[in-house]
């Protein structure tokens, strides 16, 4: 993709969660999001065939970041993130949700947060099925349902850290979740 793609991507990505933050998913149209972003209408279908496939392209720019920092070998992140964190995975995530990097918060804790807690969690579940570091305390459980209940789990400890109000840093959180969950992350 070269600079001006990027550019009218970033735009289109900018109005869209901008939109997000005011209404729910269900009443944005295609033609608000091409007149917040100043685009033409056959410029947003070149990037995408439908809202819905813009929906699933922001939450796989805005999560498969941190999901695939579990598997680069130092050589910073791609995506619309940058860093360079080099912490434990569950950590990284919640340093992410920190910063509130292109307002995932707002995403995670708004009105439509049902389908971004969906992706997360999705792209949680292939974050610990690929990573082999995390142990298990008891293997007479399916692999399965024990992947699920961590990223459950995870999810749910991102909530209640959001509606606390994010008072506790994310250290703190990352040993709470990890203490609960009694597995560790390396």
């Amino acid at each position: 993709m070269d600079r001006r793609q990027r550019k009218t991507r970033e735009a289109i990505f900018e109005a869209f969660t901008g939109l997000l933050s005011e209404k729910n998913y269900s009443r944005i149209t295609v033609g608000e999001i091409i007149e917040r972003a100043d685009i033409g209408r056959a410029t947003f279908y070149a990037h995408f065939e439908t809202k819905d496939f813009l929906l699933k392209e922001l939450c796989e720019e805005l999560f498969c970041h941190v999901f695939d920092a579990a598997h680069d070998n130092g050589n910073g992140h791609r995506h619309i993130f940058a860093c360079e964190e080099t912490d434990s995975v569950f950590l990284h995530l919640l340093k992410h949700l920190q910063k509130n990097d292109n307002n995932i918060l707002r995403l995670l804790s708004g009105e439509n947060n049902e389908l971004f807690i969906r992706y997360f969690k999705s792209g949680l579940v292939k974050l610990i099925e690929n990573r082999n570091e995390f142990t298990r305390t008891n293997n007479s459980l399916p692999q399965d349902f024990w992947i699920n209940h961590i990223a459950a789990a995870f999810v749910e400890t991102v909530r209640w850290w959001v509606k606390n109000s994010m008072k506790l840093p994310p250290e703190t959180i990352n040993e709470y979740f990890l203490s609960v969950i009694n597995i560790s992350d390396k």
